[in-house]
C-alpha cells in the first residue's frame, strides 16, 4: 500500500517538478559553488558600527509599528464584516429558521469582499500603494489592513460558526441586537481563540512587512534592500540577525498569549 501511494505521489509531483524547472543539481556544481562561497564570505564579520545598529534599530522599530498599525486598521475592517456574513447572528432568520433573500444577498456580497481582500497577497497591494503614496510605511500599514481584514474576517466568522449558537440565539429571540448578541453571546466562548489567531496573524503581519520592504513600504525590508543593492553583505548579515531575532521574539509573546488564554 506505501508502495502504491508513493508511486501515486510521484507521478503526480513529476509533471509539476517539469513545470517549475526544478534541477538541485545545479546547487552543487563547481560554478554555484563558487558563487556561493564569494557571496557569503562577504557576510562575515556582521556590520556592527554604532551608527549602523541605530539605523537597524529604527528600522526594526518601524517594521514593528508597520505590522501593529496595519493589523489595528484590518481589525477595524473585519470586525463588522464578521458581524455581517456570521449566519449565527442574522435577525432575519429567528422565528422562520431561513434568511431573507435582501440579508442572504448581502451576506453573499461582503463574502466575496473578503475574498477580494485576501486573494491579492500584501506585497501586490504594497507595490499599488507604493505607487500611490509614495515610498514609505504607509504603504505597507495600507497592504496589511487591506489583506488581513479579509483573512481575519473569514477566519471569525468561521470561528465564530463553529460555536454553539444557543446563547446568541436566545438573546436575538428575546430582542437583543445583533452586537448585543455578538458580545454576550457569541463572544465568551469563541474569545480565547479569536484571540490566538489575531496574535498568529500579528506575528505573520511582522514578518510581511520586512518583505514589503523589498518594495518600498519602508522598515526593515527597505534597508536589507538597500544594502543588497550596495553588494554589502555584513550590513545584509546583521539585518538578518535582527530580523531572526524579531521573528523569534514574536513567537515568543505569540506563545506566552496563549498559555495566559488556556
Amino acid at each position: 500500500m506505501r508502495v502504491t501511494a508513493t508511486l501515486c505521489m510521484l507521478v503526480l509531483l513529476w509533471p509539476m517538478l517539469l513545470v517549475t524547472e526544478f534541477k538541485p543539481w545545479q546547487l552543487i556544481d563547481a560554478q554555484s559553488l563558487g558563487a556561493t562561497w564569494r557571496f557569503l564570505s562577504g557576510f562575515f564579520p556582521p556590520a556592527h558600527s554604532t551608527e549602523f545598529l541605530l539605523i537597524v534599530l529604527e528600522a526594526t522599530w518601524q517594521t514593528i509599528a508597520i505590522a501593529t498599525a496595519g493589523l489595528t486598521l484590518a481589525l477595524l475592517g473585519a470586525i463588522p464584516m464578521t458581524l455581517i456574513v456570521n449566519e449565527h447572528l442574522s435577525i432575519s432568520r429567528i422565528g422562520s429558521g431561513r434568511m431573507h433573500g435582501m440579508a442572504r444577498l448581502l451576506r453573499q456580497i461582503v463574502r466575496w469582499k473578503l475574498v477580494l481582500l485576501r486573494s491579492v497577497p500584501e506585497l501586490v497591494w504594497a507595490l499599488l500603494f507604493v505607487r500611490l503614496v509614495g515610498l514609505g510605511p504607509t504603504a505597507g500599514v495600507f497592504a496589511i489592513a487591506l489583506t488581513y481584514a479579509g483573512m481575519l474576517g473569514k477566519v471569525y466568522a468561521e470561528i465564530l460558526e463553529a460555536n454553539d449558537a444557543h446563547a446568541t440565539d436566545s438573546l436575538l429571540r428575546n430582542g437583543s441586537s445583533r452586537l448585543t448578541a455578538f458580545l454576550y453571546g457569541a463572544l465568551p466562548n469563541a474569545a480565547p481563540e479569536l484571540i490566538s489567531y489575531t496574535i498568529y496573524r500579528w506575528e505573520c503581519a511582522i514578518r510581511g512587512s520586512v518583505v514589503m520592504g523589498f518594495v518600498g513600504a519602508g522598515g526593515l525590508g527597505q534597508r536589507m534592500d538597500e544594502s543588497m543593492k550596495m553588494l554589502s553583505g555584513a550590513e545584509v548579515s546583521t539585518m538578518l540577525l535582527v530580523f531572526v531575532l524579531l521573528v523569534g521574539i514574536a513567537d515568543l509573546a505569540s506563545k506566552l498569549f496563549r498559555k495566559a488564554l488556556a
